[in-house]
């Protein structure tokens, strides 16, 4: 719609300023949209930043939520809620944990809750475990009960009598396995 006009530059040829009106209606109509597009494509969604960190030396008292990721390696006395939850091997939280995405190293006091949960050999979990899937690695120490939910990250629906069974015998089979 806009273009730079030579006809008010110094040494500017008459035959050149005509040659700028004489480019088709479509022609021009589609120049300015290449840009326009070029520019979406630079607002494009941006990639994901990086989890928050928070380091071993800090100390929190408080709840936490995000939509983003998380990796704790301090010590956290509160509720967390996050997408990705990463516990560090030195990290402790007391409270409860809930996010899309929960992996274990260190220790947690308190409930967990994810649609996939996981116990690394350095996990130490005191506290009940709701999940839609999960997996404990040898080593892991946990005490509490373990509950299978197709929808464990909404605290209000209790989960029905017939999918405590399967957990039950998934963590009778853990415990077996273990030892």
């Amino acid at each position: 719609m806009f273009s730079k006009s030579k006809i008010n530059e110094p040494g500017a040829k008459a035959p050149e300023a005509k040659a700028t009106p004489a480019v088709p209606a479509s022609a021009m109509a589609s120049a300015p949209a290449a840009p326009a597009k070029s520019e979406f494509k630079a607002s494009a969604p941006k990639a994901k930043p990086p989890a928050s960190i928070l380091s071993s030396d800090l100390h929190v008292t408080g709840n936490m939520k995000t939509t983003g990721d998380i990796q704790v390696e301090g010590t956290v006395e509160g509720d967390i809620r996050a997408h990705l939850l990463t516990i560090g091997e030195s990290a402790t939280i007391k409270g409860e944990v809930t996010a899309d995405d929960v992996v274990i190293n260190g220790r947690i006091v308190g409930r967990v809750r994810g649609l996939k949960v996981r116990l690394t050999a350095t996990a130490r979990v005191e506290g009940d475990i709701i999940h839609k899937t999960i997996a404990i690695e040898s080593g892991a120490h946990f005490e509490g009960s373990v509950q299978r939910q197709d929808d464990p990250l909404n605290p209000g629906r209790a989960a029905a009598p017939a999918s405590k069974a399967p957990a039950s015998k998934a963590a009778a089979a853990i415990a077996k396995a273990e030892g």
